[in-house]
């Protein structure tokens, strides 16, 4: 039975056995024992408090993109932080501070309403600005890393911390942040005012067309499934596997991008899963390379 824990003092709810399907992009995944999205710092820092004197496992949550949730779900505190938002532009240096639940596209739609350019890459990309700070997001040849000026991360002991981008170990869709326990709580980019916001805004919807025409937003995703090689990218591989359009249960390989699976309609993370497997082994076997993933994985999962 569902119960409710209100903290005192801190205004902060948090929710037993939520289903993670519709805070998902994949539209799948089992509930989270606990539950929190806070409003605030002080509402996220109760939160983590609270799990830590339960000694719950904690599992940040932005966007709920670039991730397969079990269907079993998740055990400990699930921390949902896509209702901390705000945006923050600083003319005189051409920053901008963002919350880290601020969506990537809104940031780079303000910022070219404002004739800024620097985000114009970011407008398809369906993740939250802690996200992108965590995962280093990028499109079109360019990457958080490239604008991040720092971070502000919230320790497990609850103090807060501002980090370099060079003190993250920022590589290719990856960062330190992936393996531990801080919790990016707003970040700030260098980006460049002074165009006239025509100009930005053109550049931008050209990005958003270009990813339309080519990838797949018509069914519920994770984004790119894999990471690309060196050779080849990711798609182009599953394509020349012959995948497109491999389906197990209902999970798809796309047909318009051959890297992005898609939720045809009732799938389970298995069947997401077993499908992940299934074109890892298929591309291997052609051409002797194994397909990382960059989807990250979520909960217990039976094995494959």
């Amino acid at each position: 039975m569902e119960k409710n824990i209100c903290l005192p003092g801190a205004n902060c709810l948090i929710r037993s056995q939520v289903p993670l399907a519709g805070l998902t992009s994949f539209r799948v995944g089992g509930p989270a024992e606990w539950l929190i999205a806070p409003r605030s710092i002080e509402e996220l820092q109760a939160g983590l408090e609270w799990a830590q004197r339960q000694k719950l496992p904690i599992t940040s949550l932005g966007a709920g993109s670039n991730l397969l949730v079990s269907d079993r779900g998740l055990p400990g505190l699930v921390i949902c932080t896509r209702r901390l938002r705000q945006a923050k532009f600083d003319p005189a240096t051409g920053q901008v501070t963002a919350a880290a639940g601020e969506p990537l596209s809104t940031l780079a739609w303000k910022a070219a309403r404002r004739g800024w350019k620097g985000m114009e890459w970011a407008v398809g990309i369906p993740g939250t600005v802690g996200g992108a700070v965590v995962m280093n997001a990028g499109a079109h040849g360019l990457c958080t890393e490239d604008i991040l000026v720092r971070t502000e991360v919230l320790n497990p002991d609850q103090t807060m911390a501002v980090l370099a981008p060079e003190e993250l170990g920022y590589q290719y869709r990856t960062s330190q942040l992936q393996h531990d326990q801080r919790l990016v709580t707003q970040a700030t980019f260098q980006l460049q005012p002074g165009a006239t916001p025509q100009q930005v805004m053109a550049t931008t919807s050209n990005n958003l067309a270009q990813r339309r025409a080519t990838q797949p937003y018509h069914l519920p995703s994770c984004g790119s499934v894999f990471r690309n090689p060196d050779s080849h990218s990711a798609g182009w591989l599953i394509e020349q596997t012959g995948l497109k359009g491999r389906r197990i249960g209902n999970a798809q390989v796309a047909h318009r991008h051959a890297n992005f699976i898609l939720n045809c309609g009732g799938a389970t993370a298995s069947d997401i899963l077993k499908l992940i497997h299934h074109v890892q082994q298929q591309v291997e076997a052609r051409w002797s390379l194994y397909l990382k993933p960059e989807v990250k994985f979520l909960g217990e999962f039976q094995p494959v």
